[in-house]
């Protein structure tokens, strides 16, 4: 099954990545991908798709689709890092699997989110992405 980043939210303040289900009167329904409990999201909360987020590059800007892909390639079937591992750990990775990040812009702390995320997307979907194009005509 193909994984649609453009479907996979990430909330501030709540905790893992949630499946979006539908639209409601004032914000967007989402399940758990850990849980696969139901919840409302108002318009107040910081609602991002993992379609929308990128890491910074000496030569631009990385979408997170392509990012999970380079970790997959260093890391094999093996398992992420613990978001809490050490900095040296996680910097370490980072620069393997994406040498050119811009360490100016793109920390250790959205390392960690990045690992925890890849972390979910290994254990309740797939590394086959859905690439734009197909989102737009299954929209359709």
């Amino acid at each position: 099954m193909q994984t649609d980043l453009a479907r996979i939210l990430f909330v501030s303040g709540q905790h893992g990545l949630f499946q979006y289900i539908a639209q409601a009167r004032n914000g967007a329904i989402g399940e758990s991908l850990s849980t696969k409990q139901r919840k409302v999201f108002s318009a107040n909360n910081r609602i991002s798709t993992l379609a929308d987020i990128a890491i910074y590059t000496s030569e631009g800007e990385m979408k997170l689709d392509e990012v999970f892909l380079a970790l997959k390639g260093v890391l094999g079937d093996a398992d992420a890092p613990s978001s809490k591992a050490s900095e040296e750990e996680l910097v370490a990775l980072f620069q393997k699997a994406i040498p050119n990040y811009d360490p100016d812009r793109f920390y250790v702390s959205h390392m960690r989110k990045v690992v925890d995320w890849y972390d979910q997307i290994a254990k309740y979907a797939s590394f086959d992405f859905v690439k734009e194009e197909q989102g737009d005509a299954q929209e359709a």
